[in-house]
């Protein structure tokens, strides 16, 4: 790395009040790798390129480049959104104005962009964008802020802002601690030998003939899906992933037997509740979680 590109790095660093401490966190490397990097005496992969551009809020030639590349760029988006470039494959909406001559002028706005050029790079109109390469590995960013990782040089996944799994200097894979607690805590409950019961409870129930005996006894198996998808909603907290369907079943065969709520004729309409519940999931969206700010002092 030359020392324009290292100078330029410590400037933006100071200029986001980071320390090297916090910017090392953020992207999953040591305070001396940062060092290194400012002093020219190492350069930081495409991942950690790509992370630091993010951070700063520059594109990638900017932050290699400076402003002459931010100037390049400018001009570059205003061709690009007068006509296509080639090698690109584009989902495009036109529009139609007339010239002063009455010839026809055709606008383009792209929406998705697919490009083969020096791998496979995908960028939807929803934000999610996709880069694939022998070089740099691949590279996955979705709207909702997660992103993934993966060249030579190791793994990095961040779940809504937060880095949750990356390679250290010695290529040790390092999990957050709050992801590693909430996956113990669910394995520990996944290995809890729930299905015993249920088993029992649908011999005892069918030999004891009570209640329609062997005819209905096999719903107590009906509660085992509902056992580990609910432990599964709630580590991964995500409600959609409970198996409500099966619930919903349950209800309506209980409906039918017991003759509850109008029986058969009239039990059926609780399905019409398994639309609803996934709509209240999505409402409310329950795979998303509240970004926390753990900033320290800068220095």
């Amino acid at each position: 790395m030359n020392i324009e590109t290292a100078n330029r790095l410590l400037q933006y660093r100071k200029k986001h009040n980071l320390s090297q401490e916090e910017l090392a966190a953020k992207i999953g490397v040591s305070r001396q790798a940062i060092s290194k990097w400012e002093r020219a005496e190492a350069s930081p992969d495409t991942d950690n390129l790509i992370l630091l551009a993010e951070i700063y809020g520059v594109s990638l030639d900017e932050l290699l480049k400076g402003e002459n590349a931010k100037k390049a760029d400018s001009e570059n988006n205003e061709q690009n959104n007068s006509e296509p470039n080639s090698g690109d494959v584009y989902n495009y909406s036109y529009s139609y104005s007339y010239g002063p001559n009455g010839e026809t002028e055709t606008k383009y706005e792209k929406v998705d962009k697919v490009s083969f050029k020096n791998g496979i790079h995908v960028d939807s109109k929803d934000g999610d964008h996709v880069h694939i390469n022998f070089k740099d590995g691949v590279h996955v960013h979705d709207k909702n802020g997660d992103k993934v990782h993966v060249g030579w040089d190791g793994i990095h996944v961040e779940e809504n802002g937060k880095q949750r799994v990356y390679t250290d200097e010695n290529g040790n894979i390092m999990v957050d601690e709050e992801l590693k607690r909430r996956h113990k805590n669910k394995s520990n409950w996944n290995k809890f030998p729930f299905f015993i019961f249920p088993i029992l409870a649908f011999a005892w129930w069918g030999a004891s003939g009570v209640c329609f005996g062997w005819a209905l006894s096999w719903i107590c198996l009906l509660t085992i899906p509902l056992y580990y998808t609910l432990v599964d909603a709630i580590y991964e907290r995500k409600a959609s992933h409970f198996a409500y369907p099966v619930l919903v079943a349950i209800a309506y065969i209980l409906f039918g037997y017991f003759n509850v709520c109008g029986g058969w004729a009239v039990g059926w309409l609780v399905f019409l509740t398994i639309p609803i519940y996934y709509w209240i999931c999505g409402l409310f969206g329950d795979d998303d979680e509240h970004n926390e700010c753990k900033c320290n002092e800068c220095e």
